[in-house]
């Protein structure tokens, strides 16, 4: 599928993008190894949540949806999980693939996870090598998917200074910390999302975070809990961005997760002087909500500030289009994380920037962008569902169509985008 966005138009309206995939990941994995029936609304039906659902209905979980956002998950307990059958497939999902690595090296089962052609050349070695530390045995096709774990090891509790900053890294720890035997700590270089630390604690399971250092003892369990999962902070950047380089627009973005370790793209696209207003502040499960109302505003090309990296480590494929469209020169740095994400989103950013007429300057860890007029175009979107996203977005303010190639990843995060944003003025096509 390929997208064909007309250029112009304004975004108006208010909408409620689908639920944060990052919690709808940890639901399903801390629904399933809890005692009692886990109920959540808001679950994002998107195809990398739904390999998670799918890889712990292979593990003898019963789960019922989802189904327009809510889902049931029938927990088995910390030692419930049964051996699979066959391979587990996870998609375009690093997060499942990470995550899972975590839960599954301390089972008394065997297991094999695999992905899709993009996931199969995303590095393991970052949560392999805490694990093995810990007493897991884990074999890799050098580094990279499929995941061999083997079954029946004790792990044992580590202290582990992260190299990089990766809320996936930590994550995976901190689960297979879980079953370890001692304690399990963790030192990250720059602060990265905390939804694991704020879910397991909503689950009943104690951990501790002093002067940047995040721990929990092994051996504990987790409890069934109701919660409504906030509308995703990364999809809603797409219309923060839109919204603001569009002639017109007033956008009013509802029920969105405003988790400070996420927020990076809102202080980001202030700094560059987007208007967003924070309106109805409350907390739903132990997480920041609120609606987002942004008008277009001229924006104005920044440095950005390298600790704000990580907080917005997802959302800097549409960053980008904001750059493009910004008065002067926005530079980032220190973001060597994006090489290794769906695609390496520098250079895949950066190549479609370039068919579009936009100056930018690629450097190892970030790049240098000289807004000015977007052209009209064709650009390719390397498998990466958040590449088709930006460079649609990018339309409301080009000179001609742009045409964006193989689309179907956007499901992964973000299902009926295409319709979704339509009805708040984008003048996009979904073209088979």
């Amino acid at each position: 599928m390929k997208f064909l966005v007309e250029p112009g138009g304004s975004m108006t309206g208010s909408l409620r993008v689908p639920g944060d995939k990052s919690m709808s990941h940890r639901t399903v994995m801390f629904g399933a190894l809890a005692e009692g029936t886990t109920t959540a609304t808001g679950f994002l039906e998107g195809q990398d949540a739904l390999c998670t659902v799918q890889a712990f209905k292979d593990m003898g979980v019963v789960i019922r949806g989802p189904e327009q956002g809510r889902i049931e998950i029938d927990g088995v307990g910390m030692h419930g999980l049964k051996a699979p059958e066959n391979v587990l497939d996870m998609g375009n999902s690093g997060t499942s693939i990470r995550l899972l690595s975590g839960l599954l090296a301390p089972q008394t089962f065997d297991s094999v996870m695999t992905g899709d052609v993009s996931l199969q050349k995303r590095p393991m070695g970052r949560v392999t090598t805490p694990l093995a530390l810990m007493g897991a045995v884990i074999d890799s096709e050098e580094g990279k998917p499929p995941l061999a774990i083997k079954g029946g090891q004790r792990l044992k509790g580590i202290h582990y200074e992260m190299p990089m900053a990766s809320a996936q890294v930590k994550s995976c720890v901190l689960l297979a910390g879980m079953y370890a035997e001692g304690r399990t700590s963790i030192s990250e270089p720059a602060t990265t999302r905390d939804h694991t630390e704020r879910m397991l604690r909503g689950f009943g399971y104690e951990v501790e975070c002093e002067n940047d250092v995040i721990s929990l003892q092994g051996g504990g369990s987790l409890k069934a809990t109701s919660l409504d999962i906030p509308a995703d902070i990364s999809s809603a950047a797409f219309f923060l961005v839109a919204a603001s380089i569009a002639e017109g627009s007033d956008l009013t973005l509802e029920h969105v997760g405003m988790n400070p370790t996420r927020a990076g793209v809102i202080t980001i696209l202030t700094l560059m002087g987007a208007d967003i207003e924070v309106l109805n502040e409350r907390e739903v499960g132990g997480e920041p909500v609120a609606d987002l109302r942004v008008r277009s505003a001229p924006l104005t090309g920044i440095e950005i500030p390298e600790d704000l990296v990580p907080l917005a480590i997802d959302e800097f494929p549409v960053l980008f289009i904001a750059a493009a469209c910004a008065s002067g020169k926005t530079v980032l740095s220190g973001a060597e994380e994006l090489r290794v994400k769906e695609s390496d989103r520098i250079a895949s950013m950066a190549e479609g920037l370039t068919r579009l007429g936009i100056e930018n300057d690629v450097r190892e860890d970030g790049i240098a962008i000289t807004g000015g007029q977007i052209t009209g175009g064709e650009v390719d979107t390397f498998h990466d569902h958040r590449i088709a996203m930006s460079f649609s977005v990018a339309a409301l303010r080009a000179s001609g169509p742009i045409h964006v190639n193989d689309c179907d990843h956007v499901a992964t995060s973000f299902p009926g985008f295409a319709a979704l944003a339509r009805g708040v003025g984008l003048n996009i096509t979904e073209v088979n």
